[in-house]
């Protein structure tokens, strides 16, 4: 079993292996959701919640369910299912209490199902052998550091509105220039913590 400190699995999670730039999980939603300071609130808050509750589900269902019955190798499909169910209903909780978010998230609310950074922190919340505690801890970072990186990059890019950028770097190229920075620049925190 892990004995990282809790504070390390969160602030790890958030800032040193930040699910996105340290394991580029999430990216599709990431670059094609952050156009608008506002839709990346609205989706970096969807996954948080979306990730720290399906990293907590899945936590209960790995360890009480699939282990003891020997299980463990449809892990995958019940994680996916989980992931599936949790989706739906902040679709529905969106849709009813934030149509203008709903219609501005468009197709990429429901594709939180299939974001890998979810499935992901499941998956290494059973690799890394984390207890029921650093698994709440490192879902909720996860989900917090995939927030920020949005928030940073449509910050970055209604910035970039205001800029002459060169012809050949409009759309894609800057915005794939943009992550690269920023993925450089969370590289400048790792060693500092660790949450492997």
């Amino acid at each position: 079993m892990s004995t990282i400190p809790l504070a390390n699995i969160l602030f790890g999670s958030i800032f040193t292996n930040n699910i996105l730039f340290a394991s580029f999980l999430g990216m599709c939603s990431f670059l094609v959701c952050s156009n608008k300071i506002d839709t990346a609130i609205g989706l970096g808050s969807a996954v948080t919640f979306v990730l720290a509750c399906t990293a907590v589900l899945n936590f209960l269902i790995y360890h009480f369910i699939l282990k003891p019955l020997g299980l463990e190798f449809v892990a995958f499909i019940i994680f996916i299912a989980v992931i599936a169910a949790f989706t739906q209903f902040v679709e529905l909780f969106v849709e009813r209490f934030s149509p203008g978010l709903y219609y501005a998230l468009g197709i990429f609310l429901p594709l939180i199902t299939v974001n890998c950074a979810i499935l992901g922190a499941s998956l290494f919340m059973v690799i890394r052998d984390y207890n029921f505690v650093q698994t709440v801890f490192y879902g909720f970072g996860a989900g917090l550091g995939w927030a920020l990186a949005i928030l940073l990059m449509a910050g970055l890019r209604e910035k970039m509105g205001y800029s002459n950028v060169p012809v050949g770097l409009r759309k894609t190229g800057i915005v794939v220039m943009m992550a690269g920075v920023i993925a450089m620049t969370f590289m400048g925190f790792s060693g500092m913590l660790s949450v492997q």
